[in-house]
């Protein structure tokens, strides 16, 4: 039988994380400084153990005002710091929870800065390395994050089941109207190509190879608990498991 691990980004506050658990693996709780509170992270520790959902910690740059989706140019320290604290919160609360931090994974223009930006990439590595090297840290193959990882943490790839890509396999932007795709039925064609060819066809219409071991709906995506229970079905009719 095979398997599809879909991971979410929830505890951003959008009031249906609770209709998303049922069908991820892994979730990526934000650590509040782009969303969420200690209230609200707490609560969804709770949402994750009740579905048996791997839970991550989903740290950004201290920016509530823009979502944590623009870069800031901070102090490697002051990174570095924020970095590990918004972890070391969620790892409290989880562990308070009796349960155990899975994974890290970067936020909005962080994640995208740890693909290209040696610096910010640096950051986030020594932080997870400092807290604890067991865990897993979330990343596009091919990125400065996955090669200062290599060899020291557990590197897991990702794919998106509702972002369009660039031929070079970046995500097309935001600011573009066909950045997200909030069709179901195109959501579930696209990753059905990623797991059955291993290619995910780009906004210029060419298949490219792509490699991944988890594939996201962002949890803030409008129609994401509509997408997750529609591919969640597809492929359960196919055979795969979760």
């Amino acid at each position: 039988m095979e398997k599809i691990i879909f991971n979410a980004d929830v505890g951003e506050g959008t009031g249906f994380d609770h209709k998303i658990m049922p069908y991820i693996s892994w979730c990526n709780i934000s650590c509040g400084a782009h969303a969420g509170n200690d209230e609200v992270i707490q609560e969804t520790i709770k949402l994750a153990a009740k579905y048996k959902v791997k839970i991550g910690a989903h740290p950004s740059y201290p920016d509530h005002e823009n979502f944590g989706r623009r870069s800031l140019d901070m102090p490697y320290d002051d990174l570095l710091k924020s970095i590990t604290d918004q972890i070391l919160k969620v790892k409290r609360f989880t562990e308070q929870a009796g349960l155990q931090l899975h994974h890290i994974k970067p936020h909005g223009a962080l994640y995208n800065d740890t693909i290209i930006n040696k610096t910010v990439a640096k950051a986030v590595v020594e932080s997870i390395k400092n807290i604890d090297k067991g865990l897993s840290v979330v990343t596009l193959k091919n990125g400065l994050l996955s090669d200062l990882s290599i060899g020291t943490l557990d590197v897991k790839y990702e794919a998106f089941a509702d972002r369009n890509y660039n031929n070079d396999l970046t995500l097309v932007s935001r600011l573009e109207n066909d950045a997200v795709i909030t069709n179901p039925k195109r959501v579930f064609n696209h990753v059905f190509r990623m797991v059955k060819e291993g290619k995910v066809r780009t906004i210029k219409n060419e298949d490219k190879p792509v490699v991944f071991d988890t594939i996201c709906v962002h949890g803030d995506n409008p129609k994401s608990v509509e997408i997750l229970k529609y591919v969640h079905q597809k492929f359960s009719d196919l055979n795969f498991d979760f």
